[in-house]
């Protein structure tokens, strides 16, 4: 099953989301080298700082006790993700 995470297109962002039975704390910003991710799971932080990349998953290790994937999808191409079009032509999907 996919879940479309809905995203806003700025610069700097975070928010909260339930993936599955986990509450999600997720922040998501733009740096000169690319855009960036966060994520706390049910309180623990699962991943700081990981540099968001077409179909690449974001979470790449099952020992992080995270459950599912997440990645971003170029929904008009094969570009890395940026900012300007979150939501619309990134979308970060969610899979369990």
């Amino acid at each position: 099953m996919y879940q479309t995470i809905p995203l806003n297109a700025v610069a700097s962002q975070s928010f909260s989301v339930q993936l599955g039975t986990q509450n999600c704390d997720i922040n998501i910003y733009q740096k000169s080298t690319g855009l960036y991710f966060d994520i706390t799971v049910n309180g623990t932080e699962i991943v700081s700082t990981m540099i968001c990349l077409n179909l690449v998953y974001l979470i790449r290790e099952a020992y992080l006790g995270f459950s599912g994937n997440l990645f971003f999808f170029d929904t008009q191409g094969t570009n890395d993700p940026d900012y300007t079009s979150l939501g619309s032509r990134y979308i970060l999907v969610y899979q369990s």
